[in-house]
């Protein structure tokens, strides 16, 4: 084994940490009888030599010896060796999107692909290896390597009868579905197999397999009981024994179906590959079917936009006596709300019923979910006030790097505008350090909150202006911008005068912030204002002026600095120039044919906010609405800007472009900012948001102030 390595001139390559000539050790760990030393080794490939996914010169030189691996019987763990020639060869290219920079890394993956599909015929074998985490992987290598379609749905459909391995017998439906995925004329052929499975009398977990790539490959295929029937198949699988058998050690000191080894585990290094693999073994503890959760993942994928259907089954697994189902549906219902519109009411309510489960990760997960939410959590606002109450501990979470923050549950009560979250956010606020994110909860109270502000100013008024300022004052002036509470001029005003160089320059943002949003009950910053409007131009000359506009209303002493900070340098200066000359409506019109020359600016939120203050001062909608529109149709995320708009100068009237726009929004299932892969914290109250303020336009709410 491994003839010819030392020949290879591994230090002329590099991989994502520099030169390889540490990639031999690598692949001679690979063989290592040592559990811990393979489990280095893998991590090490992964890391370094295929660094999220990306293929180096030397990955290449690899593939040859990642092959001898898996050819030989001598070798443990082999499985993860197959999953990492498939993950080296597997990747799809669509060459319309890669770009002269890209050039050098694609011909690498096409190089990859080509090679390891010219030895997949190697993974025929392994098939039947004696290995089962050998044989969990080599379909799946098949289904996605080799080019002989048809040869592999052969094989896959003659090993399921034979095969005794619950996991590997799910690995051949999967792999089907893989098939049917990459090759479409034998689609037709696998969902009819697929469709036989799930109808027989096979093991329930089978079934559901069956089921969950019909749902990918072919959804018109399902039954139309999907729910009832993946019901009947979940309750089947509680009631059953203990099918998977885990006696054998599998890869990794794993056991068959990723248990980890006691002994090995002991003595494994501490590696990114090793923890994952213990929390998916943490997760999968005690299961008697562990695989379901991945099962009934594919499952929603596959179902799509068919949210009633989703949202049925979730409802369903709420309310299974498993929590191991509950936690799953729990984070799958997660993953349904941010992607899809939908009425939830019911599936939101059973989430906050988990909030008193005896399971510590259940009712975690729950209060996870909730605090994402927002609004949308109303149905299980008591429950998440029965969890506050009885957790004063969990009121905020201390972190082992980084300041505290506020407990998931607090803040989901918090988000909902719900009173019962003040003892904790004033408990927060008496803490040596204040929780980073309690100015932003008390600005979804509102007027609830109005009972912390005393504590709010005393507490901004301990804070030393050195280095620390910022950290221990932002929430602070957070808290009280949202409540206006003008009461705390003073102590804001310290602030402003005293921020220190160290981020003094993020810290007077939010003291100016502040000192606008007390409006005339601040006019003791006035002086203060008045000379730092006397650098316009920028970024501070703008913000102050805004806040003189606010506080003292003196439009001829802030427009001049306004219009100067159009031309600020950077896009950023000038939006908020901008945004702030609107405020000043038809008293900025002097500013028009400034705003007019920005509509055809490269920066595309600069475009929206001069179109919006262009339609502000000048009262007129010809030229913003056409700009505002194309914007909305450019980039998504600007949307809830415009609708802003729209509802609020009521110019989406009946028939018109923007009314067609804002119909179609409404119309779509999928959140405006849905993204596969990820998502942000506030997705889904932005797209709430969106929602109700295209309702608001079409209804022709041209009432001015706030839109929230």
């Amino acid at each position: 084994m491994f003839a010819g390595i030392d020949e290879v001139d591994w230090a002329s390559m590099e991989h994502a940490y520099g030169p390889a000539d540490d990639v031999p050790a690598l692949l001679r760990g690979l063989a290592s009888a040592d559990p811990s030393e393979r489990e280095a080794a893998l991590d090490g490939m992964y890391g370094a030599v295929h660094h999220q996914g990306d293929v180096y010169a030397c990955t290449l030189a690899c593939i040859p010896f990642l092959f001898e691996l898996v050819v030989d019987p001598a070798v443990p763990d082999r499985g993860g060796i197959v999953e990492l020639l498939t993950s080296i060869g597997g990747i799809d290219l669509d060459e319309d999107d890669i770009d002269e920079d890209e050039a050098e890394g694609a011909a690498n993956y096409a190089m990859a692909a080509a090679a390891v599909s010219a030895g997949a015929g190697v993974f025929f074998a392994l098939m039947a290896d004696e290995d089962p985490g050998v044989r969990v992987s080599a379909p799946l290598a098949l289904a996605t390597l080799h080019g002989s379609p048809a040869r592999v749905l052969s094989l896959l459909r003659e090993r399921l009868p034979v095969e005794r391995d619950d996991e590997v017998r799910l690995a051949l439906v999967e792999a089907a579905g893989r098939v049917a995925l990459r090759h479409g004329p034998l689609a037709g052929r696998i969902a009819d197999w697929l469709s036989r499975l799930a109808a027989e009398a096979n093991p329930p977990g089978l079934r559901l397999a069956a089921l969950a790539q019909l749902a990918r490959c072919a959804p018109e295929a399902l039954p139309g009981d999907v729910v009832r029937v993946v019901a009947g198949l979940l309750r089947q699988l509680r009631s059953a024994p203990e099918t998977v058998e885990a006696a054998e050690t599998g890869p990794l000191g794993l056991g068959a179906h990723g248990d980890p080894d006691p002994a090995a585990a002991e003595a494994a290094p501490v590696t990114l590959l090793g923890q994952l693999r213990a929390l998916s073994a943490e997760d999968r503890a005690g299961r008697t079917a562990p695989w379901t959760a991945d099962l009934l993942r594919t499952l929603h994928v596959g179902l799509d936009d068919r949210v009633a259907d989703r949202t049925a089954l979730l409802t369903d697994q709420l309310c299974s006596p498993d929590p191991g189902q509950r936690i799953d549906a729990v984070r799958m219902s997660s993953g349904l709300i941010r992607a899809w519109r939908g009425s939830y009411g019911e599936l939101v309510r059973l989430v906050g019923d988990q909030l008193v489960s005896n399971e510590p990760k259940l009712a975690e997960a729950a209060s996870h979910v909730l605090e994402e939410l927002f609004g949308l959590a109303a149905p299980a606002a008591d429950a998440l006030a029965a969890r506050v109450a009885a957790d004063p501990g969990a009121w905020v979470k201390e972190w082992a790097s980084g300041p505290p923050g506020l407990g998931s549950a607090v803040k989901a009560l918090a988000r909902l505008g719900d009173a019962r979250a003040v003892p904790a956010l004033a408990a927060a606020l008496e803490r040596p350090e204040v929780p980073h994110d309690v100015g932003f909860a008390i600005g979804f109270l509102g007027p609830a909150a109005a009972p912390l502000a005393g504590l709010l100013r005393r507490r901004l008024s301990e804070v030393g202006l050195d280095e620390e300022a910022y950290d221990r004052a932002s929430p602070l002036l957070a808290g009280l911008t949202a409540l206006r509470a003008g009461e705390a001029a003073p102590e804001v005003l310290r602030i402003l005068r005293g921020a220190p160089e160290y981020r003094g320059e993020w810290l007077r943002t939010a003291a100016l912030r502040a000192l606008g949003s007390f409006g005339p009950a601040a006019h003791c910053a006035v002086p203060e204002l008045r000379a730092l409007i006397r650098r316009p131009g920028t970024a501070g000359a703008t913000e102050a002026a805004e806040a003189l506009w606010s506080v003292d209303g003196d439009a001829g002493a802030v427009l001049p600095v306004l219009i100067e900070g159009l031309q600020a340098e950077h896009a950023r200066e000038r939006r908020a120039a901008a945004s702030a000359l609107g405020r000043l409506g038809p008293l900025a019109a002097v500013a028009a044919p400034r705003l007019r020359a920005l509509l055809l600016h490269e920066e595309l939120w600069l475009r929206v906010d001069a179109a919006i203050a262009l339609w502000e001062v000048s009262g007129r909608a010809e030229e913003s609405v056409p700009v505002l529109l194309a914007a909305w149709e450019k980039n998504r995320h600007v949307r809830v800007r415009v609708a802003e708009c729209l509802a609020r100068t009521g110019a989406a009237g009946a028939g018109s472009d923007a009314a067609h726009v804002l119909h179609a929004e409404l119309a779509s299932v999928r959140r405006h900012n849905a993204m596969d892969g990820g998502y942000g914290s506030h997705d889904t109250y932005e797209d709430e948001k969106l929602l109700a303020l295209c309702r608001r336009a079409l209804l022709g709410n041209t009432g001015k102030g706030p839109t929230t």
